[in-house]
């Protein structure tokens, strides 16, 4: 449903800094075309529930894309034929009862399990009882039947924009806690039982009382495991560091999971984007200006083991302007290490990619098997350049802290957006493919066309040359419309009572009452969360 309007930012403008690790230029010795071309490229949902921002994310599988935005899903092909949808968000709970069947409330994520060759997907319910909804997919086709859940995590507390990953003992969960602002939370979800289809409970702590800092729990890539019995790394951006917390999970004695840390990097000095303010990024022929969202970690934060280290990126937007009030919205990214894995981590490379003086902003970052990189994100300024979506990147021995490939583009927008609360994004996923672990996948929304939100989204792949001996199989640029539409066999679970056990701070209880679902209204709605 819409969500109310406003949500707090963190931190507070600081005096302005010059970034010591900007990268102010296309590229290093590699020519204007080093980027590869997007050789899949394709529109994914639009906006059907006439909401903004979109929340933008979607995984790739061996056979398939999947999609998940506000408020809606869509299940391709890996060339772009749409295999089912777009659907509500809450179909994927039809037949299972309130609170998932009758909501569809939004932030969705949906992410591809390689472990176990099954898909997630889930949503929040933002009114009593609030909770998590959570589909995991019976077998490899996210077309087919799901396992269903509703996980109540509590009666008072609102937990806000929710952030999954997968690991092998638990599905990792961070959220924001809102009656005022109570703090985020980590929670873990029981993945085992979640993928037979069996009552699963969960286990929360709450890191820091009081606060609205946003965590990020860690997405495993590849086929490498985390080390036996390895912890989730949870990330937080600090004003001056990154903060790493251990989150422990015991399923057989919960009183023995633990949360620890932080463990704090020192990084490079930077602005904040848009400290305390959402009207923050020019647009063409506009006053209206976008949500910069700088005050968070973007989705994902990405592991990876590579035997001899482990590997995490991660990445957020930063201002390279030095005087108030100017702005010029810059990608920081991060690469952390642990060599060998399960040691003390640290920080082994950073940087801030703004090339020039269009702003980038809105990113998500990847490494794949090779450990070249990827960063995409979204662009625009005051007077040329529409809101649209590009991408960066490095190859493993490029030097450190730069991302000197050049530039390419997956569309121009063609477009402003007009709508007053200025929401964009909230988030975007840069993906690697399992089949080759070479090939990317970028999702994100763009402006076709001026107007209050009439946002799209767009799906692209692009690969290095120089990863698996070949690029991606071309396939004509299009805008995929469904096909076909397929009604999944879905088997309905028993919600059980969830344990929450392991908090280290008080969590209050009231009577469960729960609250009908509002039609949404053919007016564009912001989608966005609790002003503290």
């Amino acid at each position: 449903m819409p969500e109310p309007v406003g949500e707090a930012t963190e931190g507070q403008p600081r005096p302005p800094v010059d970034d010591p690790v900007a990268h102010r230029f296309f590229t290093r010795g590699n020519g204007p075309s080093a980027m590869p071309s997007p050789a899949v490229n394709f529109d994914g949902v639009g906006n059907l529930d006439l909401v903004y921002p979109p929340d933008t994310n979607g995984d790739v599988g061996p056979n398939h894309y999947v999609q998940f935005i506000n408020l809606s899903f869509q299940v391709f092909s890996k060339t772009g034929v749409s295999l089912y949808g777009p659907a509500e968000g809450n179909t994927l709970w039809s037949g299972f009862g309130p609170p998932c069947e009758t909501h569809n409330d939004g932030d969705p994520i949906a992410l591809y399990d390689p472990i176990a060759d099954r898909w997630i997907m889930s949503q929040f319910v933002s009114s009593i009882p609030y909770g998590q909804c959570i589909a995991v997919s019976q077998t490899p086709d996210p077309t087919g039947a799901w396992n269903r859940y509703f996980f109540q995590l509590s009666t008072t507390v609102f937990y806000d924009y929710p952030k999954l990953g997968v690991w092998p003992d638990g599905y990792y969960m961070s959220a924001n806690r809102f009656t005022g602002a109570l703090g985020p939370a980590a929670i873990v979800f029981e993945r085992s039982k979640m993928l037979l289809g069996q009552a699963a409970t969960y286990q929360e702590f709450h890191p820091s009382s009081g606060s609205t800092q946003t965590y990020l729990p860690s997405d495993l890539d590849g086929s490498n495991l985390p080390p036996a019995g390895a912890p989730n790394v949870f990330a937080h951006r600090g004003s001056t560091t990154l903060d790493l917390w251990k989150f422990h999970v015991d399923w057989t004695t919960p009183a023995n999971s633990t949360f620890t840390g932080p463990t704090s990097l020192a990084v490079a000095a930077y602005n904040q984007l848009c400290a305390g303010t959402r009207s923050c990024i020019p647009q063409p022929g506009t006053s209206v200006k976008l949500d910069g969202l700088g005050d968070r970690l973007m989705h994902r934060l990405a592991y990876r083991n590579f035997g001899d280290h482990e590997s995490l990126v991660v990445t957020h937007s930063v201002d390279l302007g030095t005087t108030v009030p100017t702005r010029h919205a810059g990608v920081r990214w991060y690469e952390i290490r642990a060599s060998p894995p399960g040691s003390s981590p640290a920080l082994y490379q950073q940087g801030t990619y703004a090339p020039d003086a269009t702003h980038r902003w809105l990113g998500s970052v990847a490494m794949h098997g090779a450990r070249d990189m990827a960063l995409g994100f979204s662009v625009s300024d005051s007077s040329s350049v529409f809101p649209g979506i590009r991408y960066t990147g490095r190859l493993a021995g490029d030097a450190l802290g730069t991302m000197p490939q050049g530039e390419a583009t997956v569309i121009d927008g063609s477009g402003s957006q007009t709508g007053t609360a200025d929401r964009w994004g909230d988030y975007a996923m840069m993906a690697v493919d399992p089949t080759d672990d070479c090939t990317f996948w970028f999702t994100t929304e763009y402006m076709p066309s001026t107007g209050t939100a009439p946002w799209k989204t767009r799906i692209a792949a692009f690969k290095f040359p120089s990863c698996g001996g070949g690029s991606v199989t071309p396939t004509a640029t299009f805008t995929a419309t469904a096909t076909r539409t397929l009604t999944p066999t879905r088997t309905p679970t028993l919600t059980p009572t969830p344990t929450r056990t392991s908090t280290n701070t008080p969590t209050s209880t009231a009577t469960n009452t729960p609250t009908t679902t509002p039609t949404n209204t053919p007016t564009f709605t912001p989608t966005n969360t609790p002003t503290i």
